[in-house]
């Protein structure tokens, strides 16, 4: 039987991107495991994988914990368990485990694969922050076998900087969307006017909708700001998600007089019906991998507002949605502006999207990984023969 190790620093990113990969492979009679930091207290992980590990590590890279205690604790149960291949994803939880596993790849198991979700050094980040995590990035890559990209300007960023030779550099269109679930063919017009109801809409309100963490990265404030100057606009503004900026934004909503047409909801799980409900969705971010929130958007047909920024370029260039450079509250305000009076243009922009969507339907992704891992593991089969 084959043995996968899928790693992440937490289980809200196992959960929400890596639960489809999981199901397959296990499927496929593989056996899967997971590691994240308290990943034992999510019902969905224990019931996705066959064994799940806690690992007391952080998402903030200078937390001691990360390099002190958890990679003994990798060690301990990649040893213990024999995996053929170990998956990770996010910077930090990719770092510390191919730190921590460095040594026992040269005996030919097990093989280590890292999808980055973004570089943490990326076009307009910070000069000296942009060294030190390419530096990193240099190190792990000796001790990494395949590296998979899911935006172009990583992929390039890669072969420049040589982080891995080139034939075990893999592109893949992120982790997939699951076009069966994001559809409008599933959403019924109910649950639509049910959430138009509860945001206190009526049929015709326009509404802009913001999905992802309240976080400084992702630029929440740029999207109220620019709401507050849609003047003379009857429209409301939902913000999906939560993070330590809420209690600011909240603020800054009534600072800026728009509190009542604001709406903070917290995490939710009926992203799709939202989406439905949603004129647009806006996304401010500086940073971003490929943003999961815009191909969600566009797969349920609902126009896409975000900033020129890796990853999201990817998904709306050639016209498949509207670019604003980040920070531009300005051009924010003008692009909602431009959607709301322009219901046929926008009609057009978002069938192109919903077309270019099919190019990162999770079934590809899914068999892109499945021949990954079967080229993959013949090589190391190789390497541990050679050594032996």
């Amino acid at each position: 039987m084959n043995k996968l190790l899928m790693v992440a620093t937490v289980p809200e990113t196992i959960r929400g991107f890596l639960l489809p990969i999981a199901s397959y492979f296990r499927n496929q009679g593989w056996c899967v495991d997971a590691i994240a930091c308290e990943i034992s207290k999510s019902p969905e992980c224990l019931q996705g994988f066959d064994h799940v590990w806690d690992v007391n590590w952080s998402r903030n890279p200078l937390d001691p914990r990360n390099l002190l205690l958890a990679p003994r604790k990798i060690q301990e149960i990649v040893q213990q368990r024999q995996y053929d291949i170990v998956h990770v994803h996010t910077p930090v939880a990719a770092f510390i485990t191919r730190y921590a596993l460095k040594n026992l790849r040269q005996h030919g198991k097990p093989l280590v694969i890292y999808t980055a979700h973004g570089f943490h050094f990326y076009s307009g980040g910070k000069p000296f922050k942009n060294t030190v995590f390419l530096g990193l990035e240099k190190l792990a890559g000796s001790w990494t076998d395949y590296l998979v990209v899911i935006n172009d300007e990583d992929e390039k960023a890669a072969n420049q900087h040589r982080l891995i030779s080139p034939e075990y550099l893999q592109f893949m269109p992120g982790i997939g969307v699951d076009l069966n679930y994001y559809s409008r063919d599933t959403i019924s017009k109910t649950a639509v006017e049910q959430v138009r109801q509860e945001l206190g809409l009526t049929p015709t309100t326009p509404l802009f909708l913001s999905v992802g963490e309240l976080i400084p990265r992702k630029h929440p404030q740029d999207v109220l700001r620019a709401f507050a100057l849609l003047e003379g606009k009857e429209a409301s503004l939902a913000f999906a998600g939560h993070g330590p900026l809420m209690t600011q934004m909240q603020k800054l909503a009534s600072q800026l007089g728009v509190q009542n047409q604001v709406h903070f909801l917290g995490m939710r799980r009926d992203i799709p019906t939202l989406m439905c409900a949603a004129t647009t969705t806006v996304l401010a971010s500086e940073q971003e991998g490929l943003p999961r929130c815009v191909m969600e958007s566009m797969a349920m047909q609902t126009p896409v507002i975000g900033t020129a920024i890796r990853g999201t370029q990817d998904l709306l260039a050639g016209g498949c949605g509207l670019l604003v450079k980040v920070g531009d509250i300005e051009g924010l305000a003008a692009a909602m502006t431009w959607v709301l009076d322009n219901p046929r243009a926008v009609k057009v922009i978002t069938q192109r999207a919903h077309e270019r969507i099919a190019d990162y339907d999770l079934s590809q992704i899914l068999q892109q990984h499945e021949t990954l891992y079967a080229k993959a593991m013949p090589y190391r089969a190789l390497i541990s023969t050679s050594k032996s």
